[in-house]
């Protein structure tokens, strides 16, 4: 069977990555969560100090980046790829507030963006992938053979996140999360390069009320008429 390429995007917190777990190993696709990218540069930036509360030196990343070098190592036991920064398994650091709070001000600078977009390319450049982000199916992979758009309530997002994170032992105030959500989707959707937006053949999917079950059934079925279609 012909394999195709899956582009995922939408808001944070809606799932994206979720679905695109469950959808990668049912088919035998890779799986490339692009955020986890973008996270994993803020997190050099914050170790380098090139951004905090108070500034952000993009000029002094910009000039550091031929620095980072971000891979995937797949995790038997978790069943995915996780992500490593310079060699370093970065999976659980990424995915803090903190991060959260900065990375869509990291994502939003060109020179960021070419270096991972190129990376990208080059991971889905023989089919049989789904990936993840906020411009996989508008600029990534334009001509994908399925783009889905992935969306939910900011307050159900919010309110996803914020039990995420308590599961994992971090100590947050909901309001902060909601906060940080709402935040993130303006500088997502307004930035200059690459700002997200719905590609206009992508399929959009609204699960603030669907469980996981449901979305994975709803998404498959769409998933295998375009294989049939094939």
């Amino acid at each position: 069977m012909n394999k195709i390429t899956i582009a995922i995007d939408g808001f944070s917190s809606t799932g994206k990555s979720t679905i695109a777990k469950q959808l990668a190993n049912y088919l035998g696709y890779v799986y490339v969560d692009s955020g986890a990218m973008y996270r994993a540069v803020t997190l050099y930036a914050m170790r380098e100090d090139f951004i905090n509360d108070n500034s952000f030196n993009v000029e002094g990343l910009v000039s550091r980046l031929e620095e980072v070098a971000i891979s995937f190592l797949f995790n038997e036991t978790l069943g995915f790829a996780e992500v490593y920064l310079n060699g370093e398994n970065v999976e659980a650091s990424i995915r803090t507030l903190e991060v959260s709070s900065f990375v869509s001000k990291v994502a939003a600078v060109t020179e960021v963006r070419k270096k991972l977009v190129s990376i990208q390319k080059q991971l889905g450049k023989d089919k049989g992938v789904v990936m993840d982000g906020r411009d996989i199916g508008t600029v990534v992979f334009p001509d994908a053979e399925l783009k889905l758009f992935m969306t939910a309530s900011a307050q159900t997002r919010a309110e996803r996140r914020y039990l995420e994170l308590l599961e994992r032992g971090d100590k947050v105030v909901y309001e902060n999360v909601l906060k940080n959500v709402q935040e993130r989707d303006y500088l997502d959707s307004t930035r200059k390069d690459s700002p997200l937006v719905k590609a206009e053949d992508a399929i959009e999917i609204d699960n603030s009320h669907l469980s996981l079950k449901e979305q994975f059934d709803k998404v498959l079925n769409i998933v295998n008429k375009v294989l049939e279609d094939k």
